[in-house]
């Protein structure tokens, strides 16, 4: 029996009319769909009539869940890894999956990007920021480490990205200022291609003067 294959599917990050028609095709001839959280694709699957079983994977799941899909991989099902929004393994669990499957269970089964939308590659598209030469560092830690996590974000000499949480950019916006150059741009997108995105522009000391909402996912880039 041959393998099955493991998808990589990117799907929209706000806007349902961002997924591709390759998206739509692998989503619909997949035996099963591994999901961040099975509620959030069965809205997806919904809006797209795509009947398809589902099984949770996400950043909490263990070894056993692994085995659990390296056996149906060996059975020859062809699997679909999507996050909630966004390319599964950038800033997610899928990262980890596909490290788990290839380097410690030796998997031997084809692992197939399908790309589609990024929140990181769509705020640095809209910058205006050199971007031939960028550095992306996630989220800033919680607790420990955010001071190192800024100064060292302001030292590049090229464009840096890194996302943030609504609970947190003030915080984030704040301790950016105290290291960063007062005359540094940095772009802020806030739920990017969503309803409500709104994308600002300027210093710090400026761009925390615009926003007038702090609620939704971040990007936050700062220029060269």
């Amino acid at each position: 029996m041959s393998q099955g294959k493991l998808y990589i599917v990117a799907t929209p990050i706000g806007n349902l009319s961002d997924i591709t028609l390759r998206a739509l095709e692998t989503l619909r001839s997949a035996d099963f769909i591994l999901c961040e959280d099975t509620r959030v694709t069965k809205k997806l699957l919904d809006h797209f009539e795509i009947k398809k079983p589902t099984i949770s994977y996400h950043q909490h799941s263990d070894i056993r869940k692994t085995l659990e899909i390296k056996a149906m991989l060996a059975e020859g099902k062809n699997l679909a890894l999507v996050t909630d929004a966004g390319t599964p393994g950038i800033s997610d669990p899928g990262n980890m999956l596909v490290h788990d499957l290839v380097y410690k269970q030796n998997l031997q089964t084809e692992i197939i990007p399908i790309p589609g939308p990024s929140a990181i590659i769509s705020a640095l598209s809209v910058s205006g920021f050199p971007t031939d030469k960028f550095l992306f560092l996630g989220f800033p830690p919680h607790k420990n480490k955010r001071q190192k996590f800024f100064k060292e974000a302001v030292s590049y000499d090229f464009t840096v990205a890194f996302y943030e949480s609504g609970h947190r950019i003030l915080k984030c916006l704040k301790e950016l200022n105290e290291y960063l150059d007062p005359k540094r741009q940095i772009l802020l997108g806030r739920e990017l291609t969503k309803q409500f995105e709104t994308i600002y522009r300027g210093t710090v000391s400026e761009v925390m003067e615009k926003m007038k909402e702090e609620r939704g996912e971040f990007v936050v880039i700062i220029s060269k």
